[in-house]
């Protein structure tokens, strides 16, 4: 393969390697990646996360193994154990379709190679494309909410939601502010999300996720933006945990609401939110935490713990889906759009 440069992923020098993102901000940590069980391992701990860079780094395994010479059968099944690592984030299904789809190719160790290749360019257009599309919806002067992580950390470009801000940031000079949500219960905002944005020197203020209603009421929110891990064909959507909140409170408040995603985020055969299956997580995430920062539990160990890492966010709480190849509104979802993407 040729080499393939992200700002979490790297294919260089003939070596596959990601990122700690669960190690960051204070440590920056890069992982050699040989073996589906080192995938496995790397994305169930979210070392590896981002729904787009979860599929490109899977991708890019595969491509990687098939340089090395593994056969078509060793190739099926790292597609199959790597698919299986997380249920909700169609975007690693999307990328897995595409290597069984290589594999069926007469010179299919060329082709699952270039597909890897491919994959990844195409992902860092995407995020330049929604980017551009988004950042046409922000103001100079904007106040913008945000929750999890959805920058170059998770993904092979710019970011979806985030690469929204930092398009509309370069626009206006640096004029816009970011409310970013902490992101219980991994810190996914608190750590990565105000990482990203102070490279970029944007400036923001990280708050508790229970804040954000208090800002709303108080007219310190113009606008909110999200990532999606995927968006059924009606506009539902499932994205990290929190997102659904914060959706309801923009109704009440009377904020627009936009989610932000590649066509490859798009389930068209999945038929709304009740079809989209939900992660659950280690119960110790929610019972203390662990990571660069040092390690405590606060809970009983006997606590029962319920730990989804995703909700469903409904379509008519939606003001706008900005996807790849446009914005997209109520009255557009209601008539298919999101059904007849490729």
């Amino acid at each position: 393969m040729k080499e393939l440069i992200a700002r979490s992923l790297k294919y260089q020098a003939g070596n596959v390697l990601v990122l700690d993102q669960y190690l960051l901000p204070h440590q920056e940590v890069w992982h050699e990646c040989r073996t589906v069980e080192d995938m496995c391992e790397l994305i169930l701990s979210l070392k590896v996360r981002g729904a787009p860079l979860i599929g490109l780094a899977a991708a890019i395994l595969v491509g990687y193994l098939a340089e090395q010479g593994a056969t078509k059968a060793e190739l099926l099944q790292a597609v199959d154990k790597l698919e299986a690592t997380r249920p909700t984030a169609v975007n690693l299904m999307h990328c897995m379709a595409a290597m069984r789809q290589a594999l069926q190719s007469e010179v299919w160790q060329q082709k699952v190679i270039a597909t890897a290749e491919q994959l990844f360019e195409e992902d860092e257009q995407l995020c330049d494309k929604m980017a551009t599309i988004g950042a046409a919806l922000v103001n100079a002067g904007d106040n913008i909410l945000t929750h999890c992580n959805t920058g170059a950390l998770a993904t092979a470009g710019v970011g979806t939601a985030l690469g929204v801000i930092h398009h509309a940031a370069q626009q206006h000079r640096g004029n816009i502010h970011v409310w970013v949500d902490e992101t219980r219960p991994l810190l996914q905002g608190g750590r990565l999300t105000a990482y990203e944005l102070d490279v970029w020197h944007i400036p923001y203020t990280l708050i508790c996720d229970n804040m954000a209603a208090s800002l709303m009421a108080s007219g310190k929110v113009d606008k909110i933006f999200v990532g999606a891990d995927r968006i059924a064909a009606n506009g539902d959507f499932a994205n990290k945990v929190g997102t659904y909140n914060l959706a309801v409170l923009a109704r009440h408040h009377d904020i627009p609401f936009y989610v932000v995603a590649p066509v490859t985020t798009v389930d068209k055969h999945c038929e709304n939110g009740a079809a989209i299956p939900i992660e659950q997580r280690d119960p110790r995430e929610v019972s203390g935490v662990s990571g660069s920062f040092g390690a405590c539990q606060w809970a009983p160990t006997n606590a029962q713990i319920y730990n989804p890492a995703f909700d469903v966010t409904p379509a008519n709480l939606v003001t706008g889906w900005v996807l790849d190849i446009g914005l997209f509104d109520h009255s557009d979802v209601e008539q298919g759009v999101l059904s007849e993407v490729k």
